[in-house]
């Protein structure tokens, strides 16, 4: 069975297709048919290789249909990166608990669909999946490191979107991302529940949900989260 995401499932009650004609883009092809390579916006995939987050130039200050481009691209390439891991995971089938195990299936379908809505939005302006190094990846999907792996992960996804949500320009987008980046959030709590942190007598820090306010993350930022993992090729 295909887990293919399309606007209808997202965008139950219209509100991405509403906001996206607000900002000027036809509702039948608002992320359907790549509006954002449609309206001249393309960036070479050239830019946004995984290793290169730090140098991708998102602009903090001047918005742009340019910049959206490159916040976009740079949250596909986390949600590709996110994919391949709970993929990876749920094929390997050695976690330490039943409970991991349904997490990594049910995150692993999420992080897949995320991956396919943001390409459809970015359409030909799309980078490709970055290399992973395969070695590390076992390693990281083992029994012991899997949920620690997963933990690192989620939290730099939430900072991430945090970080680049108020340099959109688009509404739409803007609309997109907030309705990933609060599934990332749910990521990130249920993990924590998982490896102990709804306990009583856990730890503050392991929490779910760990603090009052969350610190969001600059570019330089989650590369060295990211690459903290050993994933990268």
């Amino acid at each position: 069975m295909s887990h293919q995401i399309n606007l209808d499932q997202l965008d139950v009650d219209g509100d991405v297709r509403e906001a996206a004609e607000a900002a000027g883009f036809d509702r039948s092809t608002f992320l359907r048919n790549g509006a954002l390579a449609g309206a001249g916006a393309v960036v070479g995939a050239s830019v946004f290789g995984l290793p290169s987050i730090a140098q991708a130039k998102i602009s903090t200050k001047n918005k742009s249909t340019k910049n959206d481009v490159k916040i976009l691209n740079y949250a596909l390439t986390l949600e590709y990166l996110e994919a391949a891991f709970y993929k990876a995971a749920v094929d390997q089938d050695q976690f330490a608990s039943p409970e991991l195990k349904q997490f990594a299936q049910v995150v692993a379908v999420h992080e897949k669909e995320h991956v396919d809505f943001l390409k459809k939005g970015l359409g030909k302006a799309a980078v490709k999946a970055p290399k992973l190094d395969m070695s590390a990846v076992a390693t990281a999907i083992s029994a012991q490191n899997f949920g620690a792996t997963a933990k690192a992960l989620e939290d730099a996804g939430v900072a991430a979107y945090a970080g680049q949500g108020p340099n959109i320009k688009t509404r739409a987008y803007v609309v997109a991302a907030l309705s990933i980046h609060s599934v990332e959030a749910r990521h990130a709590a249920w993990i924590r529940y998982i490896l102990g942190g709804g306990a009583v007598g856990a730890k503050p820090s392991d929490y779910p949900a760990p603090k009052t306010f969350d610190k969001a993350r600059s570019e330089a930022g989650t590369l060295k989260l990211v690459t903290s993992t050993g994933l990268l090729a």
